[in-house]
């Protein structure tokens, strides 16, 4: 503990942003690097607590309550205030892979469970990790580190999001031939394409650590669809053994009057499209320009949408979300160190904000169908305003409430209501067991399937969740895959 009153002493400072009228002009990072004497003074507020709930996730309530993969924070809190960024370097990356990821799109539900957080705004446990990262591949500490000797086992990984890329990282460690295969373009999968660029540049940074891993003795192998580019009883046959790191992504869909109208689109369509665009130098073929664009949904997702269609250019921007405004602090049934569910103008809505005025988020409301034109265009979405109330069976259903119809001009409608599962038809070429929600059967810790030597981690196993779960269950899989390989295992 570096300094034991520094959670007295000193606030909480936050990192420097370029003003949202400013950043809406490009696609770049906007997060400003904060100064070293400023980043000293954060890792002093660590309170080094007896019981660090910080590093210790868990879930709580179904949210994550401290950091899924374990990230030993008190303790590289305190190198950063000794000003030991090379080793507080090495500490991180014990228990994280990919720290410039987190460092940029988790959540932080580190600072959420953090014991200071009960009374005073929580250490800024995210900045600081991604300072640490930043001064490693400045100052050349971040180096290709290929295993000194090969098992001679494959290793076939299905998918490169971030459950992926990390059982690709531990077991090409563990010395096994690793392939990842990839059926985009370019290798990420989430990371590449399902968040903007400007929240995780993909040039920058996304690519020096995929780069890394070729370095290291990673093959990925893109355009690739198992399925259908390669049998899955091929891919049995050339390796030892498979992963399966597919993701969750079959959206939710809402099936109401006008869906099939020109203008709607599920919100990865229209991230992806994005993002390709800007990798090729070229134009969207989804655009929200001079457009009255709805986004139906809350969440990551739709924050991302608010953000993309600002930077478009649209005309007007609604949100729409079914549940209820949350608080502004939290209420007596979300105590610490559940994940606070409070109020937050995040990223995306703040740019919306600066450019039409206001949050445009409505609360409590429900699309209720799409209108055309005469050319099959939508125009339109008609929404209500809902309650929530228990049904005959005690569960709660939004009720309309009469007299709250609107009709909201729209163009281009985006639909980011989260994902329902993993897409099937792999699983049933293979013969996976599913559960009930049509996830990959098999258990959390163990990773196993129906088919020795076929494994499942991430969302298409646990369903939708934080990037930072699926880099858990990638080091997971990894560690009881090398298990199946060699009987035994010394990766964590």
């Amino acid at each position: 503990m570096g300094k034991p009153t520094g959670f007295i002493e000193y606030l909480r400072e936050e990192p420097s942003e370029l003003a949202p009228r400013d950043r809406i002009r490009n696609w770049d990072e906007f997060h400003l690097p904060m100064p070293e004497d400023n980043l000293k003074t954060q890792a002093a507020r660590c309170m080094d607590c007896g019981t660090p709930f910080c590093h210790t996730g868990i879930n709580i309530s179904g949210m994550a309550s401290g950091c899924p993969i374990n990230n030993l924070i008190p303790e590289w809190n305190d190198l950063i205030y000794r000003g030991l960024w090379r080793e507080a370097l090495d500490r991180l990356h014990k228990t994280n892979n990919f720290p410039e990821f987190t460092g940029r799109v988790c959540p932080a539900p580190c600072e959420g469970s953090c014991v200071l957080g009960i009374h005073n705004p929580p250490v800024t446990i995210k900045n600081i990790e991604y300072s640490i990262i930043e001064k490693g591949w400045e100052s050349g500490w971040v180096n290709p580190e290929p295993p000194q000797k090969r098992t001679g086992r494959k290793v076939a990984v299905v998918g490169s999001g971030p459950a992926g890329l990390s059982a690709a990282a531990q077991l090409n460690k563990a010395g096994h031939w690793v392939t990842v295969f990839e059926r985009a373009d370019r290798p990420g999968g989430l990371l590449m394409y399902g968040i903007p660029n400007m929240k995780l540049d993909k040039q920058e940074i996304v690519m020096r650590r995929i780069k890394l891993l070729e370095a290291e003795g990673v093959t990925f192998t893109c355009n690739t669809e198992i399925g259908k580019d390669i049998s899955a009883e091929q891919l049995l046959k050339e390796y030892d053994s498979v992963i399966l790191c597919t993701g969750s992504t079959k959206p939710r869909d809402l099936p109401i009057e006008g869906r099939s109208l020109k203008g709607i689109h599920f919100a990865m369509e229209f991230l992806t499209a994005n993002t390709q665009a800007i990798l090729n130098q070229d134009e969207t073929n989804i655009s929200a320009k001079d457009k009255d664009v709805v986004i139906i949904g809350g969440g990551d997702t739709g924050t991302d949408c608010v953000g993309t269609s600002v930077r478009h250019g649209c005309r007007s921007l609604v949100q729409l979300e079914i549940m209820p405004q949350p608080p502004l602090e939290r209420a007596p049934n979300n105590p610490w160190p559940e994940w606070p569910k409070v109020y937050r103008l995040d990223y995306g809505q703040e740019e919306a904000a600066a450019q039409f005025g206001d949050d445009p988020r409505g609360y409590l409301t429900t699309a209720t169908k799409f209108e055309g034109d005469k050319q099959g265009q939508v125009k339109a979405v008609h929404t209500v305003q809902i309650q929530w109330e228990r049904d005959a069976n005690g569960r709660f259903t939004p009720q309309p409430i009469a007299g709250t119809e609107k009709i909201v001009p729209a163009q281009l409608v985006l639909l980011a209501m989260g994902f329902l599962s993993p897409e099937q038809p792999l699983l049933d070429a293979l013969g996976l067991e599913k559960d009930a929600r049509n996830n990959i059967k098999a258990e959390h810790e163990q990773y196993t399937t129906n088919i020795p030597g076929v494994f499942a981690a991430g969302d298409c196993r646990r369903g939708q969740s934080l990037v930072v779960w699926a880099f858990n269950e990638g080091r997971g899989v990894a560690r009881e895959c090398d298990r199946f390989l060699m009987g035994s295992t010394d990766l964590p």
